[in-house]
């Protein structure tokens, strides 16, 4: 089984993905920055968030895609890690871009993915299995929203598509 790995343009995207724009402040802050003024503001998260996960695959893609895992819990600010696994059933190889969404809509502003497989086609040679990282954070300013009251479940669901003819 490999893991997935990192290229020059996918730490590019970690770094990029890392950072995101504070329009209340008016400036590019890390997510470590933010989540310290949070503290510092003594608005540190106590709520937790279940994030569950779904996977599909689109029509005529003979993979297999399932998360390794069916939700973690974590409070806004924090970053978390969860996997995904494909497997190429099938005798040729063949490369996969995949869509994702979360729900309710309303929330997935405050979702914010730090890497992902989503981010780079995936190619998986015939019977290839692959184990593939999202690493994300809610954004700590879901947990001040009122929008955001009673929405205590996020759910992030991710399409895998056949790219073309191999």
């Amino acid at each position: 089984m490999q893991l997935f790995h990192f290229t020059g343009d996918s730490v590019k995207l970690l770094v990029m993905g890392a950072l995101f724009n504070d329009a209340r402040h008016g400036s590019l802050q890390t997510v470590e920055e933010k989540i310290a003024r949070h503290a510092q503001d003594g608005s540190a998260p106590t709520r937790e968030v279940v994030v569950q996960f779904n996977a599909d695959v689109a029509d005529g893609m003979p993979w297999k895609f399932v998360p390794t895992q069916r939700e973690v819990r974590v409070k806004p600010g924090e970053s978390a890690l969860a996997f995904y696994t494909a497997e190429n059933r099938s005798s040729t190889p063949i490369t996969g871009v995949s869509t994702y969404n979360v729900t309710p809509m309303k929330a997935a502003v405050y979702f914010n993915k730090i890497q992902c497989f989503c981010f780079e086609e995936q190619r998986l040679l015939p019977g290839e299995q692959i184990d593939m990282p999202v690493f994300f954070y809610i954004d700590p300013e879901f947990e001040t929203d009122p929008r955001m009251d009673g929405v205590n479940n996020l759910i992030l669901s991710y399409t895998f598509f056949k790219v073309g003819e191999e």
